[in-house]
């Protein structure tokens, strides 16, 4: 696969569509009052920069960074087409978020997932990647629905 990495409209039609999927399995994985994900209008703004992996014009995945401030950025949405899993795309999205928010000077970056098993994989992959759990951090409270993990870079 040729895959390319680009920032990427929260509103375009595949985007949306696989932020949705991502939405749909949050709400059915998780209490509605701990889901966190956020809605393509949601992630369109100025705080949020969302990123896709496609390969030529198929979307693979997406990801999005929030700065909390200069030195703390926040993974969000991050979600992989079910048809591209298993192929390393999830990893590299992830790798990929984590050397965009280190070239931007930050020195921290926080993500919020689930505890249910539809979440394994996601926390797996995290803590193979270094996060670590750590207390809430931002809006976010403690939860038996959510874990809050960081990496310091």
């Amino acid at each position: 696969m040729a895959q390319s990495f680009q920032v990427d409209d929260p509103r375009t039609f595949d985007v949306e569509a696989l932020i949705n999927t991502h939405l749909e399995f949050a709400r059915c994985e998780t209490p509605l009052c701990h889901v966190f994900a956020l809605s393509a209008e949601k992630l369109a703004t100025e705080d949020i920069v969302l990123y896709s992996c496609r390969d030529n014009d198929l979307l693979l995945a997406i990801g999005a960074l929030r700065k909390i401030d200069d030195y703390h950025f926040e993974i969000k949405s991050m979600h992989t087409a079910r048809a591209a899993r298993g192929q390393g795309v999830g990893r590299r999205m992830l790798q990929y978020l984590i050397d965009t928010a280190k070239n931007c000077g930050t020195t921290r970056v926080s993500l919020e997932t689930g505890t249910s098993g539809g979440f394994y994989a996601a926390r797996c992959l995290y803590e193979k990647s270094g996060f670590e759990v750590c207390a809430p951090f931002g809006n976010y409270s403690a939860s038996p629905d959510n874990v809050c993990m960081t990496l310091l870079l």
